[in-house]
């Protein structure tokens, strides 16, 4: 199974970047592992209803039809470490091909990207940096493999 983390707008924190890469190469340990780096869409004038859609139009373009799709959402569901890493579980054993993960810009996520996500879901109900929810959910994500695997990472 592939996991796929798509965003909009580089990383530009060195310090974030370097854990981002880090735990991505970390999780390679099990999976493979694509980065999906959308550009910023202020090109489209400063309408921010315009911006998100035009955003989610690039998101869905990119995204399989086959994938699971996880949308990042601060109104999503929350979970906690072990029940994420049941999902992932599920779906490797299930032959799901593809888990895509979609953080949007500081404006969201279009409500189309929403609909076609399989599972919405909430980092926390804080507020975080779109790049420091990079890092926590990639970070999740490779602590839920070493709970799969019974490595002592996640204790």
């Amino acid at each position: 199974m592939k996991l796929r983390f798509v965003w909009i707008g580089k990383t530009r924190n060195a310090a974030i970047k370097k854990l981002i890469e880090e735990y991505i190469e970390r999780a390679r340990r099990f999976a493979p592992v694509e980065v999906s780096e959308l550009r910023d869409r202020s090109d489209v004038g400063s309408d921010a209803r315009k911006i998100i859609d035009k955003e989610g139009e690039e998101i869905l373009a990119r995204t399989s039809s086959d994938a699971f799709v996880v949308a990042l959402d601060e109104r999503g569901r929350e979970m906690n470490s072990k029940r994420l890493a049941e999902l992932i579980e599920r779906h490797r054993l299930s032959g799901t091909k593809q888990i895509t993960f979609v953080i949007g810009s500081h404006g969201g996520l279009s409500e189309e990207v929403k609909k076609r996500a399989n599972l919405v879901l909430a980092l926390s109900q804080m507020t975080l940096t779109h790049e420091f929810a990079r890092v926590l959910l990639i970070e999740q994500v490779y602590r839920a493999f070493t709970i799969i695997h019974g490595l002592p990472y996640q204790k």
